[in-house]
């Protein structure tokens, strides 16, 4: 995620809590629709979907935000 911001997430992961919470938010959310896409028996299209736009909203709406300010963009 962000490769051009590789440095800046590694710091900010460390020096703000906001930041680590969101990043951990977008992983974990990563992981549950990988999980449930590869299990075709408890895979529901709608909560797969649901999880996905929540994930971009963090990467986009918060996670993006937060690294263009501390980038000084």
């Amino acid at each position: 995620m962000f490769p051009e911001y590789r440095d800046l997430i590694s710091r900010l992961k460390n020096e703000d809590s906001h930041f680590a919470r969101l990043f951990d938010e977008h992983n974990d959310l990563d992981h549950q629709i990988i999980r449930l896409e590869q299990n075709p028996v408890t895979s529901n299209s709608t909560e797969i979907e649901t999880l996905k736009k929540t994930k971009i909203s963090v990467k986009r709406y918060q996670l993006y935000v937060i690294l263009k300010k501390a980038s000084g963009e």
